[in-house]
């Protein structure tokens, strides 16, 4: 349950910094495509829509994403995503068989890239 509400939170965030966040929005520019993060079952999956600089989420999966990240479970899927060092936890989940990347390796690069402007503001 936590996995899948972290993936609706990223949607929420990922969609308010294409408007709000002139660096992400600037991240999203030629970029038309969709993408999903998933369990390796398939049973937890979330597709996220980049299209004119915005981002809009849905549940479920989709047919043909430009790149795919699936985890082995959800607990582990929640783990990876909230980890302190994130690009550490994905290299790890890689080499260890836990995380697949399907699709284009170069677009999950861009999308780890594009996170480090979905921090929460500070209040």
């Amino acid at each position: 349950m936590k996995f899948r509400f972290l993936l609706w939170a990223m949607g929420l965030m990922m969609a308010r910094a294409s408007r709000n966040n002139p660096a992400f929005a600037q991240q999203l520019k030629d970029k038309d495509l969709v993408f999903q993060l998933q369990t390796l079952d398939g049973k937890i999956a979330r597709h996220f829509t980049v299209r004119d600089q915005r981002v809009t989420s849905r549940s479920g999966s989709v047919e043909q994403p430009a790149f795919a990240i699936a985890f082995k479970d959800a607990a582990y899927g929640y783990d990876t995503l909230q980890a302190s060092n994130k690009q550490l936890a994905f290299m790890q989940g890689i080499q260890d068989k836990h995380i697949q990347i399907k699709g284009n390796p170069a677009l999950v690069m861009w999308f780890q890239g594009a996170m480090k402007y979905l921090k929460p503001r500070k209040r």
